[in-house]
């Protein structure tokens, strides 16, 4: 699968290189850096890092969606992520720099998108906002389309599966068909098989040994492993912030796998990753 998707004035090419999306968690209450970024300056701060490093997009959420998240409302979800979207497209460093919005609610993507990002990422994949398809497509931006199921808050919970990756894709099949008939354009749909979401320790793993087995659904593949609670059981490390190199282990690996998109924490480093791992097993 080789093909391009147009993005802030750049196309990214898939299967040509591994592009990686930096996490801005302006939240107090996230799992890994809750609390770092909540003002304006602070998170531009670290866009303006992000961007220096090599990141491709910058994907920006003001709600936690951490096992046990205690849901926000939608005033204080945009009043998290509207000022810093609207900082970011007056800043000079930063004009031309791919946003995402990560929300689950078809309001907030709404006034992100007029704000000024460029894409949805949406870890309900549409079933928290029965909106969210129908105004993905009325604005017409690519979308991220994750797997879960329950809530932040029940999702630990519902991890009974017969064959993770088979009913992952299956999801995937029937979201994937619901939105293009809500108008979405199917090549502007990415998925994430939602790594550690409704998912236990061995079944993480399972996701990243067959990534490849969503090359079925001949669409762009974007992953999520950085800091996760399964690198953490590895290491017997739980301090998410001391998972590094356990997180470079796990991108490498979902490269070698298919990976088109990492959305990580530690920019420079995946960067890094990315870059001999695309030579080691790109073509």
């Amino acid at each position: 699968m080789t093909k391009s998707l147009p993005l802030r004035g750049r196309n990214f090419r898939w299967g040509e290189r591994t592009y990686v999306m930096g996490v801005l968690n302006v939240t107090p209450d996230s799992f890994s850096d809750g609390g770092k970024f909540v003002t304006v300056d602070a998170a531009i701060a670290q866009a303006i890092q992000m961007v220096r490093s090599g990141v491709d997009i910058i994907d920006i959420g003001g709600e936690s969606a951490k096992p046990g998240a205690i849901p926000v409302d939608e005033a204080t979800e945009l009043a998290r992520v509207i000022p810093v979207i609207e900082s970011i497209r007056q800043h000079p460093d930063l004009q031309s720099t791919t946003i995402s919005i990560d929300t689950t609610k078809a309001s907030v993507a709404r006034s992100a998108i007029a704000a000024g990002a460029d894409l949805v990422n949406d870890v309900s994949g549409g079933q928290f906002d029965d909106e969210m398809f129908a105004t993905v497509a009325r604005l017409g931006v690519p979308y991220v389309m994750m797997h879960m199921r329950g809530t932040p808050a029940t999702m630990q919970q519902m991890t009974d599966y017969d064959d993770v990756v088979g009913e992952i894709i299956a999801y995937f099949e029937t979201q994937i068909d619901r939105a293009v008939k809500s108008g979405i354009d199917r090549a502007k749909i990415i998925l994430d098989p939602g790594i550690g979401f409704a998912k236990q320790y061995q079944q993480s793993i399972e996701i990243i040994r067959h990534l490849d087995r969503f090359e079925s659904l001949d669409l762009p593949l974007l992953v999520g492993v950085s800091r996760k609670s399964f690198i953490g059981k590895i290491l017997n490390q739980p301090d998410p912030e001391r998972r590094l190199w356990g997180t470079s282990a796990a991108c490498c690996a979902a490269i070698a796998k298919g990976a088109d998109i990492l959305r990580v924490h530690d920019v420079a480093e995946m960067v890094d990753v990315s870059r001999v791992a695309d030579v080691m097993f790109r073509n």
